[in-house]
């Protein structure tokens, strides 16, 4: 593909809550969906029940500010709407964004 991968995501995660594994699988699943548009995505252990999503630079989800944790499906999207907005997730994607 043409376009270069530009885009980067960090996660921070809590390891005393042991959040790494559910730090992991969603950096995975990021990394799958988001393949030619995520140029680096980095994992940062941290504590005090910390879980962040950052895309480029912009805080995406908190899971303190935000009441827990974001379905894989809610993330990809936020995550879309910075990278590609665009695009389509298929049939996991919201029905009513606005065109």
């Amino acid at each position: 593909m043409d376009q270069e991968r530009t885009h980067t995501v960090d996660i921070h995660y809590c390891t005393g809550c042991r959040w790494l594994l559910r730090s992991a699988w969603m950096a995975q699943e990021l990394l799958t969906t988001f393949e030619d548009d995520i140029g680096e995505l980095t994992l940062h252990p941290g504590s005090g029940g910390i879980f962040e999503v950052h895309v480029d630079g912009q805080r995406i989800w908190s899971r303190k500010e935000m009441g827990g944790f974001p379905e894989i499906t809610r993330l990809k999207q936020l995550v879309r709407d910075r990278v590609s907005p665009e695009r389509s997730l298929g049939h996991s994607d919201h029905k009513d964004r606005s065109e």
